[in-house]
């Protein structure tokens, strides 16, 4: 909830904004960022505010389209190049992002995701141009590979010039302040929320006692713990003879999972779905007693709430913001090794018939509510608007702390990006874009009943805008 008379007075004054989502990782790609953009996305609209989203084309999936409650979401015209990311240009896109933001008047825009080079670009253009920004950071990185240190460096010009952050779990804020090095006061802990309307417990789905099931559900990648899953199942079917696994998921770790069932003839106590689509996850969930998350790091874990919503108990590995998202008897934490959480199913077994689906229902509905948290998330926009100057000079000061060699090369970054921009005022002059007609939003209409914000399965498609 709102924790002060202030932020509520802050969220009072905010007023109508034209929101920016941007973020190479949104629908129809399916996980815990795409959810988390479309459900805040959502509630922003039901509150009045206008939303647009900024992402890559999927496939023939490019241009203008809209989604439920007029969601608008541009698929500009770039393809992804390594794991859903486009390929970082630095001012490629700044006259495309120029476009819209003109185009759809935006006041705030709001980056998702560390990974996503879309976002790191669309902050710098748009702090160029002078937008209030917010960055929300998802995943949590290591100090020492050369992968984390580039990224962290890239993090760190990313975030000197933006006016607040937003982080999934108080590891996560930790984790950030120590890559970035921003001042923790300007960033905020929100965590990510689940739309319990939809994951409703089914216990009559599961099979009749003794058989427990066992449901996983996840990328299958190193960094989800699928190798740590493969040397995990054998162990935990030879110990519990009525322990059935069901595996949803794909990933090109799923080759080695199939010849581990293979291996150990465990074709008829492990069930292989694939590749599950959000919108059938509740389905297989309320199949299980008991939801196992073997991920190596993870910043906040929204499968966990999916399932503990559907009644599962949870057994997990203790990393990351994961001990933050459950109270402990609904979670059942454990180190990072099979054995390890081979000795969590067996706890979890012998809990399983004390456990009630609707009870623990009720108390992820009472934790974690997806209006509450756009309620926080209306908090730092009004915040944004209250910080940092905009001015070239100030914006070039504040780059040149982030390393001997970096700041300078980032403020050069920063002035070509400020002079280009300027050609592009000169070029193309705003006076000569045509402005986009606001659709009415669910929150200006009187009587409008709330669309569940968990489906896009009414997603339309509208005729491509190529701007």
């Amino acid at each position: 909830m709102i924790d002060s008379t202030r932020d509520q007075q802050l969220v009072n004054s905010l007023g109508r904004q034209n929101v920016l989502f941007v973020s190479d990782f949104f629908y129809p790609n399916c996980g815990g960022v795409e959810n988390h953009m479309y459900h805040v996305a959502q509630c922003l609209l039901l509150a009045g505010h206008k939303v647009v989203v900024m992402t890559h084309a999927y496939g023939e999936r490019a241009g203008v389209r809209f989604m439920t409650n007029g969601l608008k979401v541009y698929y500009i015209p770039r393809l992804p190049f390594y794991e859903g990311n486009t390929f970082p240009t630095i001012f490629g896109n700044f006259r495309l992002l120029r476009v819209i933001l003109i185009r759809e008047q935006i006041t705030v825009v709001h980056a998702h995701q560390a990974f996503s080079t879309l976002s790191h670009e669309s902050i710098l253009h748009a702090r160029t141009m002078g937008y209030k920004t917010v960055f929300t950071d998802h995943s949590l990185f290591g100090f020492a590979d050369g992968s984390s240190i580039h990224t962290n460096k890239l993090l760190k010009f990313t975030l000197a010039d933006t006016q607040h952050v937003i982080c999934v779990s108080h590891t996560s804020k930790a984790n950030t302040v120590l890559r970035s090095r921003i001042p923790p006061p300007r960033v905020s802990v929100i965590p990510n929320a689940v739309d319990t309307e939809r994951f409703l417990p089914g216990p009559e789905s599961r099979p009749p006692a003794p058989t427990i099931n066992v449901v996983v559900i996840s990328r299958l990648v190193y960094r989800k713990g699928s190798d740590l899953l493969i040397d995990l199942i054998p162990m935990v079917c030879k110990k519990l003879e009525h322990i059935n696994f069901i595996v949803g998921g794909d990933g090109p770790k799923k080759v080695s999972l199939d010849e581990m069932v293979a291996k150990h003839g465990l074709g008829n106590r492990v069930e292989m779905l694939g590749n599950v689509t959000h919108a059938d996850v509740r389905n297989v969930l309320v199949r299980g007693h008991i939801f196992l998350n073997t991920s190596l790091t993870e910043a906040f874990c929204i499968a966990i709430l999916e399932a503990a919503s559907c009644g599962l108990l949870v057994v997990s590995t203790r990393v990351g913001g994961v001990p933050e998202v459950l109270p402990s008897d609904m979670l059942i934490l454990e180190e990072p090794q099979a054995e390890n959480l081979c000795a969590g199913i067996e706890r979890a077994v012998q809990l399983v018939p004390t456990t009630c689906p609707f009870t623990f229902h009720d108390r992820v509905k009472e934790m974690y509510d997806w209006k509450d948290i756009t309620r926080r998330v209306q908090v730092v926009y009004a915040r944004a608007h209250q910080t940092h100057s905009d001015e070239l000079l100030p914006r070039l000061a504040r780059y040149y702390t982030c390393g001997r060699f970096a700041g300078k090369l980032f403020c050069c970054v920063a002035v070509v990006n400020h002079l280009y921009w300027g050609f592009l005022e000169w070029m193309f002059p705003r006076k000569d874009i045509d402005l986009a007609p606001d659709v009415p939003s669910p929150g200006d209409l009187d009587n409008t009943p709330e669309t569940p914000t968990g489906s896009n399965s009414n997603m339309r498609d509208a005729p491509d805008v190529h701007t």
